[in-house]
């Protein structure tokens, strides 16, 4: 099957998520599976970072720490109430919520799996974010080019991942 890009896809605020978001984005992906769970999704996608996102991770660790802003998890762990680093809010088979209230921004990763396609499912990625303050705003600037990379880059990596031929 062939491996298809991540598409950005619009996003309606208020969102019941996070109902105070002045920020969103969402991008999707059609997946050649049929039992894919969001948090295995959710799994796929953050436990195993490129070598270079664990890098910028590590250095907007540095960049923050001066303001007192909370940490990316040095050590991506998963848990019951964790995923690749990140507090599960709430789980369920098709929708997978993460994310954190902090000083300059409150945040929800969203991660949805629907089986509206003939053949698989259709991942999608939503961001909700709510600036808090002149810091907050600050920092959702600074972040977004790396933002939109890097869950781009993680979704594609599902993609290739979930395409190739499974080893029998």
């Amino acid at each position: 099957m062939a491996f298809m890009s991540p598409v950005s896809r619009p996003v309606s605020l208020p969102h019941p998520l996070l109902p105070a978001a002045d920020w969103a984005d969402r991008f999707t992906l059609g997946l050649p599976v049929e039992n894919l769970t969001a948090r295995e999704a959710a799994r796929l996608a953050l436990e195993h970072p490129p070598a270079w996102v664990r890098r910028l991770m590590m250095l907007r660790n540095a960049l923050v720490r001066p303001f007192g802003l909370k940490r990316a998890a040095e050590r991506v762990a998963t848990s019951e109430t964790e995923i690749g680093g990140f507090p599960v809010v709430s789980a369920g088979d098709d929708r997978v919520v993460l994310g954190f209230d902090d000083r300059h921004l409150d945040f929800r990763i969203v991660i949805d799996v629907r089986r509206d396609r003939p053949r698989g499912q259709t991942l999608s990625v939503m961001t909700l974010v709510h600036r808090n303050n002149l810091v907050g705003r600050l920092y959702l600037a600074a972040v977004m080019p790396f933002h939109k990379l890097i869950v781009r880059t993680m979704l594609a990596g599902i993609g290739r991942r979930l395409s190739l031929p499974q080893k029998t």
